[in-house]
């Protein structure tokens, strides 16, 4: 029966309302979940020239989401054609986004209801263009709101068009993705990532892997960041390795320093394994027989 009471803390709310206040219904997990069993990437029937293979890396806050962004871009650019989109949290805006040039540096702004300019932070897509991963207009910023997973899984329409404006532009090979810091319940929608990387780092202790999770056990790679910190926190590697084993049925599991390179190799490879593997390589290759050019262009606009 449907009812509505409050805590001790005073905050009343309704059971009759399934998106508890704000927007969206959250999965209900039965288990940690299985990698064998996960969803996997909805390749037949997609139009590659709609949206190249997308991947997608999402992650706890602080696990090195970001720098690994950065460290694809650097690493892929100059061979493939890419672009690029990040998601923060921000609130009260809609998602009419408007690319402006603001004291020389390009910033994302949000249009109101009222149909007046607010400026907002995309710290995440700064980032990437401050350390000149790839040219400004290459990288778009998504406001996720409160929750937000809600961006990558249940209502992807903001992320899904910023991707396909990219390929309408710059008619990609590879497409980057990257989610505001969530949980480990937390995973890519299929019809939005082709390729899913989730990134935890040492910091949050050696017992993470076993935790399971969307993100652990339905990921197509796990990345395990910041190993040289593994010692000053506490943490086994050893136990790591053996617990991402067996949550992940033995899935791809890469043990990374990704600011300093290590472990980078082993992922641009399995991205790439994976693109061709997809059929979108196909398309490329076409491409390239015909003249197009190789690379992502000067990150200088």
């Amino acid at each position: 029966m449907a009812h509505s009471h409050s805590h001790d803390a005073g905050i009343s709310h309704s059971h009759d309302d399934p998106f508890n206040g704000h927007g969206h219904s959250h999965d209900i997990l039965d288990g940690p979940g299985s990698y064998l069993n996960r969803e996997m990437p909805l390749i037949e029937g997609r139009d590659w020239k709609d949206r190249a293979f997308t991947i997608g890396i999402g992650g706890p806050v602080g696990s090195g989401k970001t720098a690994l962004m950065r460290a694809l871009c650097l690493a892929l650019r100059d061979q493939y054609n890419i672009a690029a989109v990040t998601n923060d949290i921000f609130t009260r805006y809609d998602t009419l986004a408007i690319l402006s040039r603001f004291s020389g540096h390009y910033e994302l702004q949000y249009r109101t209801s009222t149909n007046k300019i607010r400026r907002t932070n995309r710290e995440d897509a700064e980032f990437l263009t401050r350390h000149k991963a790839l040219a400004p207009s290459r990288i778009r910023a998504i406001e996720t709101g409160g929750c937000p997973h809600a961006a990558v899984r249940e209502d992807i329409s903001a992320n899904l068009l910023a991707l396909q404006n990219l390929q309408r532009q710059f008619s990609t090979d590879l497409l980057l993705i990257e989610s505001g810091g969530d949980n480990l319940a937390a995973n890519y929608s299929r019809e939005l990532a082709d390729f899913i990387i989730y990134v935890i780092d040492v910091a949050g202790g050696d017992k993470v892997p076993r935790k399971g999770g969307p993100g652990i056990t339905g990921s197509d790679l796990l990345v395990v960041n910041k190993i040289d910190l593994a010692e000053a926190v506490g943490a086994d590697l050893k136990v790591m390795e053996r617990d991402a084993a067996k949550m992940r049925e033995d899935g791809p599991t890469v043990f990374a320093v990704v600011k300093d390179g290590k472990g980078l190799d082993h992922i641009a490879n399995l991205i790439i394994s994976a693109w061709k593997a997809s059929g979108a390589y196909e398309l490329s290759l076409q491409r390239w027989k015909e003249g197009a050019p190789r690379g992502s262009g000067s990150v200088d606009e």
